[in-house]
């Protein structure tokens, strides 16, 4: 008789290893849905510094939770791929208990909705001031 193998069925496959890595977790989508509210959205953008994150704070994207060392580096990011597919996982409803209880069979399932926005988008109450070259909120 030899010897049992020993389980080592997931040792170089690189999908498996980056599903468990939990260093660069960001937050969720339903997270970043009660961020994008008004009273949420005033205070992530409108913070006071602090030299432990990255432009002390200044410069922070709503829809993908990141916070980017200067204005150049924002809007560069805003016109990257990573950037534009987030704005489309925002467009949809996060799931509730309900869709949950229901898509489980227990109750009748309908497919996800659209999210509410406004006409100006996901910023409906910020406007950018000339004199001050910044975002204020309304």
């Amino acid at each position: 008789m030899g010897r049992v193998r020993r389980k080592r069925v997931h040792k170089n496959i690189k999908d498996i290893k980056k599903k468990a890595r939990t260093r660069h977790k960001t937050k969720d989508i339903d997270q970043i849905h009660q961020d994008l509210r008004n009273e949420n959205a005033r205070k992530l953008l409108q913070q006071s510094p602090d030299m432990d994150l990255p432009g002390l704070a200044q410069f922070y994207c709503l829809e993908c939770a990141r916070y980017f060392i200067d204005q150049k580096a924002l809007t560069d990011h805003k016109k990257q791929k990573v950037h534009r597919n987030r704005l489309k996982e925002l467009k949809l409803e996060p799931y509730t208990q309900h869709e949950s209880d229901a898509a489980g069979g227990m109750g009748s399932y309908h497919g996800p909705k659209e999210a509410v926005t406004s006409k100006e988008g996901i910023y409906p109450l910020l406007r950018y001031n000339n004199t001050t070259k910044s975002l204020w909120c309304a």
